[in-house]
């Protein structure tokens, strides 16, 4: 695919996921895998996108799948992080916490950048769902200190408190 093509095609890509809200779900899953149709069946990007169609309109066990195929391939750029916190969300939303965190606890070892807090938002609520709610919290309120206009050090302080009270202790427990 040429450069001018495959901005061409990635600029289809945002005007059809502008419409997703217009259009019924089935138009947009159709226009959706036709489109990635033109990448071919394997591409990684065609994965991502057929994955994230399925996603949005809540077919999440049809979109594990593809996720997962999309990560084997070289998936590019933004997209393979957005991949793995988008499948960490469809693993926690279909039962599987433990696996979400796994995969985005891995994820965040790749370092910070503007999806960060999206991460973050999963992860917590994986956490809760996980039955670790306390560092669920501690995970939200640390993500949501640096965008508040005041009290971030505290705020930073007690997700702090919060994570050291959720960590396992060191030592006899006292049973």
């Amino acid at each position: 695919m040429t450069t001018t093509t495959a901005q061409d095609w990635e600029d289809r890509s945002a005007a059809l996921w502008s419409r997703i809200d217009a259009l019924a779900p089935e138009d947009f899953l159709a226009r959706t895998d036709a489109l990635a149709a033109e990448l071919g069946a394997g591409h990684p990007v065609a994965l991502f996108e057929r994955a994230a169609a399925r996603d949005s309109l809540g077919r999440t066990d049809e979109a594990v799948p593809l996720y997962r195929q999309a990560l084997r391939g070289e998936l590019p750029g933004e997209r393979r992080r957005r991949a793995v916190i988008q499948l960490a969300s469809s693993r926690r939303a279909l039962g599987y916490p433990e696996e979400s965190i796994s995969l985005l606890t891995a994820e965040r070892a790749h370092g910070e950048d503007h999806l960060s807090d999206a991460l973050t938002a999963v992860l917590a609520l994986a956490l809760a769902d996980a039955g670790r709610a306390r560092e669920g919290v501690a995970e939200a309120v640390a993500a949501l200190a640096p965008h508040l206009p005041r009290y971030q050090r505290s705020m930073a302080n007690y997700a702090r408190m919060l994570g050291e009270a959720s960590a396992p202790e060191s030592g006899p427990s006292g049973d």
